[in-house]
């Protein structure tokens, strides 16, 4: 089975401008992404799909694998759909978000080995919520699963609903997770999924994935253990610099 790792990457950020070229102790953000993805052995390839100039030359710079894509894309799953239409000979695509520069490669190789079942289409993670805050902050989707391990649902709300109890009793009361932005795709089921309309459920949502699920394609998970910092805006560069180098700011 050949896995190729997709690494979306726009310059245009309402939040931050430019965030892939953000310095972080001496290197840029994607290219601690890609330096980290590259040593997930289960890959066969890893490519930054890229929209901007600057980012694709920085990229080779580094000696990074790039493509250039459409800035028509609403979306990293239209980006890595275009990247698997170009290259072909891959059976799996991984999509690996570029803002995430301490990416941690077991969760990549986690979500590699949820093909090794012939059934899984789509493949993604959780994360056993620990934190109240992450259970009630909307910017932080959650996803209820059945015995199987498919998603039923994910939502900004807080799903399950605990009836009868209080909000600061739900966390001792059951299981709840939260979704980890990455995902896997059977190319074939990629190039499919990025030609259905968006769904109602999207639209009310503002989840990609929802769509998926309502046209009726699976989607598998697996839980990990790690967790990372993602970067949104400029102040978070200090949360990783305080976390990975100790720095205080």
């Amino acid at each position: 089975m050949r896995i190729i790792g997709i690494i979306p990457a726009r310059y245009a950020s309402s939040r931050f401008p430019g965030k892939p070229l953000a310095d972080i102790e001496g290197r840029s953000m994607i290219q601690r992404v890609y330096e980290q993805v590259k040593s997930c052995t289960s890959l066969s390839e890893v490519v930054i799909a890229t929209d901007d100039q600057r980012i694709a030359d920085h990229v080779r710079l580094f000696a990074g694998n790039v493509i250039m894509t459409s800035d028509q894309h609403q979306s990293g799953t239209d980006r890595c759909s275009e990247v698997v239409k170009k290259i072909s000979g891959f059976d799996v695509a991984i999509n690996i978000q570029g803002d995430e520069p301490f990416i941690n490669p077991l969760q990549i190789e986690l979500l590699c080995s949820l093909f090794n079942d012939q059934s899984t289409d789509i493949g993604t993670l959780v994360k056993k919520i620990v934190d109240p805050e992450d259970l009630f902050n909307e910017d932080i989707p959650k996803v209820i699963f059945n015995t199987n391990q498919h998603a039923l649902y994910f939502s900004r709300q807080t799903i399950p609903f605990n009836r009868g109890e209080t909000q600061d009793k739900w966390l001792a009361r059951g299981n709840y997770y939260k979704h980890i932005g990455m995902y896997g795709y059977r190319v074939e089921i990629l190039k499919r999924i990025t030609e259905i309309p968006v769904s109602t459920l999207e639209k009310s949502e503002a989840l990609e994935q929802l769509r998926w699920l309502e046209n009726g394609y699976t989607v598998k998970v697996a839980q990990t253990e790690h967790d990372t910092i993602a970067v949104d805006r400029p102040e978070d560069i200090d949360l990783i610099r305080k976390r990975y180098f100790n720095r205080e700011i």
